[in-house]
Formats: C-alpha cells, structure tokens, sequence
C-alpha cells in the first residue's frame, strides 16, 4: 500500500496559518507525504474562517472542487467555520471528518477514522515553502464587539508558554527561515506566568538569532512608549497593524470597540514618532448597521489623514449569533457597495502615497518567490518589491535600491551600496 498523501489549504487570518504550518509539520513528523495538489492527495484538509459570509462560501467552495477535481479524495475541514456550523460542512459531499477548534490537536488520531494512516517506516522533515514563518503564541478573545463572531469560534483564552515559543523560533532558525510573524487572537493580550508581551518579545530578541520579527495585529490601547522602546533593535519589524474598523466614535460605541478615534490618534501619533519608516496598516468595516452618510464620511476623512501604508477593506457581514446581526437599520447593499468602494479607491490612493515615500531609497528585501521571471519580496515596513534576476534570491535579506511604483509594490534594482 502506497504512503498517505496529503494536501492543505487555509482561508483566514494569520493565526490560521500558524495552525496549519504547524500541523504541516505534526503531519510530515508521523510520516505524512505533504503535497501541493488535491489532484495528488487522498486526504485534503482545509482549515476555515467564518468571520464573513464570503469567507463560509469560499470554503464550501474549495470543498466541492476539491470533490470535483479528485474525486477518491477524503475532505476533513477544521477551523473557525467547523466551530460554528459543523452540521451544514458535514452534508458537503465527500467531507468525512469535521473538527472544531478545541478538536484540532486530535487530527493525526482522527485520520484513522479515514482509514488514511501514515505508512511511512520513518519521519520525514517538513520542507518549508515560506521564507515567512507563523508562530502562534495565543488564542481566544471574550471582548465580544458587536459584530464580531470570533469569540464565539474562538471563547477559550489561552497563551502558549514563553519557553515553547522561544524554542518554535529557535526551530525556524535552525531550519533556515529568515522572518517569523507572532500571531494569535490578540497577542496583545498576551499573558503567561507574569510574562506579558513586552516580555516576551524580550525573550525572543536575546535568545533568538532570527534575522526578523514580525507582530500580526496590535489594539491602540496596547500601544506604549516601552513597548515601542524595542522597535531599536532592528529585527523588530517597523509595521504595526492596528485594526481600527471605523473613524467614527458614534460607530465605534455602537462597535463595542475598547477605544476612540482621539485614541487611535495618538497610537499612530507615538508609534510615528519612535520608530522611523514605519508602516501602519489598518482593517475598515464599512457599511455597519445604521450607519450614516456623515458617520461614513467621518471616517473615510479619518483614514484620508492618517495616511495608512494599507487599509484592508471588509463590507460589514452580518452574523449569526451577534449583536450587531439584530440591529435595526441594515444598510442596503446597493449603499454598502458604493461605500465599499469609495474606500477601496482611498485604500489605493494611500498605499501608492506611501510607497512612493521610499522611492529611491535602499532598504533590505527578503526574497520570497518568483513567477514569470519576476521575484518578489517585502522590505521590513511591508512594502512589496519586485526585481528580476537570473539568480536564485530564494530567502535571500538584499539591499535593493527602490525606483518606481509597480503593480501593487514598487520595481527595484539591486544596490551597488
């Protein structure tokens, strides 16, 4: 009998992606062939987000061509989305196994159910496709904004043990990863035997020789001036992502977000003035029931001044089980698109301003990928850069030289400094 192949796929945030790395890996250790396609796979795993509405559909989705395109394939969804609605996955045709969240660390056990157990004689070494690895250091969030579904999926509030994470990131180090991204439901939140993130990060920096790290999201009220003080050893990435959701105060009350605009103002305020060159990216919530024009153009003005490097932008979703889904005044969705994108054009306008801030300027580039000739990688701030080369820049840190705004990045060249 042939060995037991095996094909993943995410949708979602970044901790989605620390869980299915790091499966990867339980899979390759138990002996697990790990491979790209579901053409190839007997076992297809995807792990779901359930944040929107569009996300639900995108897994089913991927479940049903995955069915379509190999149709021997065994499915086992876990994640977010088999955490609120195991039943509606489970009738998706060829789906064999749903999990939910607090199942996930029982996958290799529950493969068996498939009939699909490793037959490998011996471990084989996970392969690392990214020169970016995700580290998860914590999990959970009970904040319960109103329009949020995560503390619903995601209730138990836990941080993994600073000891574990230092020896993840010693790991990568070891296996050649040049960049590491901390990530959780809010690491900020971060906590584990009077160790907080400030601590943590503390750790890290002087028991790892990692060239960079790289924190996922950070809340406002989580931004000071001695957790900023780390930013001066360089490998702290100079990128915060600070998820605002809308520049409107009367939004935000009804949001049930922790913060105000004038507190937003003054992160962004501290965080510029301490480190240089740095980014700060953003998610926008449009749309949010009972919105107004003038809440709406509140905060497209807010995030015009303050000059995001991205805004993500998300049309409000409603979701069962929230208190925003039983909110009077939906907006309609012929209004909720024009806002969308009204805000999506400012998103473009602000990323191209801020890239064209660095044009001309050398700054190291992590080599990621290449696709028709082209490599790409990302400077420390997040900018995305594209250069062509004969060479194999695979995970290779360069000093590029940035000299036009190209696609969603800039073109570079290389450095003669």
């Amino acid at each position: 009998m042939s060995e037991t192949r095996v094909a993943l796929d995410t949708l979602g945030c970044k901790l989605n992606q620390a869980e299915t790395e790091s499966l990867a890996r339980q899979l390759a250790a138990a002996g697990y062939e790990l491979v790209d396609s579901v053409d190839e796979a007997d076992i297809y795993i995807l792990n779901t987000c359930t944040v929107t509405h569009v996300a639900d559909r995108k897994s089913r989705n991927l479940l049903r061509q995955a069915r379509r395109r190999n149709s021997r394939v065994r499915l086992v969804v876990i994640g977010c989305y088999a955490e609120r609605s195991p039943q509606e996955l489970a009738r998706i045709d060829g789906v064999g196994l749903v999990l939910r969240n607090d199942q996930k660390a029982q996958v290799l056990d529950r493969l068996e159910e498939l009939n699909c157990p490793s037959l490998s004689a011996g471990q084989r070494r996970y392969q690392c496709s990214r020169n970016r690895s995700f580290v998860k250091v914590q999990d959970g969030c009970r904040n319960f904004c109103s329009y949020c579904v995560v503390p619903l999926v995601r209730s138990r509030v836990e941080s993994v043990p600073v000891g574990q994470i230092v020896a993840e990131v010693q790991s990568r180090e070891a296996d050649g990863v040049k960049e590491v991204v901390l990530t959780g439901t809010e690491i900020g939140a971060y906590h584990h035997d009077g160790i907080n993130l400030l601590g943590l990060l503390n750790r890290l920096l002087t028991k790892t020789g990692i060239s960079r790290l790289r924190l996922s999201s950070l809340q406002p009220q989580e931004i000071s001036a001695e957790l900023l003080g780390l930013w001066k050893d360089e490998r702290l990435c100079p990128h915060f992502h600070l998820s605002l959701q809308s520049g409107s105060d009367s939004v935000l009350w009804r949001m049930k977000r922790r913060y105000l605009s004038d507190d937003y103002r003054r992160a962004v305020a501290l965080i510029r003035k301490m480190i240089s060159d740095v980014a700060i990216t953003t998610d926008v919530i449009v749309g949010f029931p009972a919105e107004t024009e003038a809440e709406f153009e509140e905060g497209y003005n807010f995030c015009r001044q303050l000059s995001f490097a991205r805004i993500h932008v998300f049309p409000y979703s409603r979701r069962p089980g929230t208190e925003a889904a039983g909110m009077p005044e939906q907006i309609s969705e012929r209004v909720g698109k024009e806002r969308v994108q009204k805000m999506l054009a400012l998103a473009g306008e602000s990323a191209r301003d801020f890239r064209q801030r660095f044009l001309g300027r050398t700054m190291l580039v992590l080599w990621e990928q290449k696709s028709a000739g082209v490599w790409s990688g990302y400077t420390g701030n997040y900018i995305r850069v594209y250069m062509k080369s004969r060479g194999d820049l695979t995970n290779q840190l360069m000093k590029v030289k940035l000299d036009s705004v190209w696609k969603d990045g800039v073109w570079g060249s290389r450095s003669a400094l």
